[in-house]
Formats: C-alpha cells, sequence, structure tokens
C-alpha cells in the first residue's frame, strides 16, 4: 500500500484545514488513522477509521473539531480539521493496517504503511 497525504499548510486560529490521503496498491481491508508529530514530541494518533467507516476514534483533544471520512471507491481517508489552534501544529501522516470491517487502531505500532506527511502550521 502506497499512501499520499496532502492539504497541509498555513492557516490562523481558528480556521480550516482538510487533509486527504490517496491510497494505492492492496487497499482492501485497511484500517486507516491520521496522526500528528510536533517538534520535539511523540507521534499522537489524532484520529482512525475502520474499513467500513463506521466506527471512528478521535483522541480527546480533536473531539468535535476533526472528522475521519473515507470513500472506499476512491480509495481516499480525509481528515477535515475545523477550530484550529496552535496547538494542533505539526506533521500530519496519514497511515494504513490491514484491519477488519468494524475496528479502529490507535497505536502507530499496529500501522504498517505510511504517508510522507504533510505540514500544518496554526498561527496565533
Amino acid at each position: 500500500v502506497q499512501l499520499q497525504a496532502s492539504g497541509g499548510g498555513l492557516v490562523q486560529a481558528g480556521g480550516s484545514l482538510r487533509l486527504s490521503c490517496a491510497a494505492s496498491g492492496r487497499t482492501f481491508s485497511t484500517g486507516m488513522g491520521w496522526f500528528r508529530q510536533a517538534p520535539g514530541k511523540e507521534r499522537e494518533v489524532v484520529a482512525a477509521i475502520s474499513w467500513s467507516g463506521t466506527t471512528r476514534y478521535y483522541v480527546d483533544s480533536v473531539k468535535g473539531r476533526f472528522t475521519i471520512s473515507r470513500d472506499n471507491a476512491k480509495n481516499t481517508v480525509d481528515l477535515q480539521m475545523n477550530s484550529l489552534k496552535p496547538e494542533d501544529t505539526a506533521v500530519y501522516y496519514c497511515a494504513a493496517t490491514p484491519g477488519n470491517l468494524y475496528n479502529t487502531y490507535i497505536n502507530l505500532m499496529q500501522y504498517n504503511y505510511w504517508g510522507q506527511g504533510t505540514q500544518v502550521t496554526v498561527s496565533s
């Protein structure tokens, strides 16, 4: 599976960005996730979605502001980010792992495939 992330950029606090991850290769039955890594910090899960799209997970700090979605026909996973805060500044990565219909995966060690990362910078 190859992953290509896009959509990062510079935005003011309170603004919105939409990240997109395009998958190619063997994408059948994959759980997907978005992670982020800020300078000097460990990579952390932001959101995850099951293969069916019916189960979603969000880290507490983004609940109510971010929405993860997927389109299996197009092999894409998006992360809509609203009400952005300076603390959301990080490099964002999409990731994929073989999974069943309904499970989400929130541990980065569970993921086999990673995109290249896209920078999100939120100014105050």
